[in-house]
């Protein structure tokens, strides 16, 4: 320990032991021009059996959910993207019937056994709206969740 101590003083007292001599750049000719840059649309992508990397990963393939092949109206939204507006009861049927709002902004009356793009409504009650939507994972052991949507949140009926 002694030994290190004496070697680190006698480093930092030693005049000149870090400076180095100064490197003398060799100076660059004058008479050398830059080399022409290549047209920005000389460059082709070659993929030979790769994919293109700029192309989205998300969204390709046959996904039966794409905007394309979407029926039109409420058949062709998917379940997360209605929303629940109001419930309301039939007399004549003696059944509750459901007011649901779609991405079009268009609001539809449902009833029980409809189909969704991406399930159907399994029951509505007097506050909410029970859904069977297909579960489309292939590791999942369950093939259809219940979804429910209330007519109210959480808050306010708390309140």
């Amino acid at each position: 320990m002694k030994q290190m101590l004496v070697a680190a003083v006698c480093l930092a007292v030693t005049p000149g032991w870090a400076q180095q001599p100064p490197v003398e750049k060799p100076a660059a000719p004058a008479a050398q021009a830059p080399a022409p840059a290549p047209p920005a649309s000389a460059y082709t992508y070659q993929p030979e059996g790769r994919r293109d990397p700029f192309v989205s990963l998300v969204g390709r393939g046959a996904d039966p959910k794409s905007a394309i092949n979407r029926p039109p109206g409420l058949p062709g939204m998917l379940i997360n993207e209605v929303s629940l507006k109001g419930i309301m009861y039939a007399k004549q049927r003696g059944e509750f019937q459901a007011m649901l709002q779609g991405t079009d902004k268009k609001t539809y009356t449902v009833r029980a056994g409809q189909r969704l793009l991406d399930g159907s409504i399994k029951s509505i009650t007097a506050d909410a709206v029970v859904f069977s939507q297909d579960v489309n994972d292939p590791l999942s052991l369950v093939k259809q969740r219940e979804v429910r949507k209330t007519l109210r949140s959480g808050e306010e009926i708390r309140g």
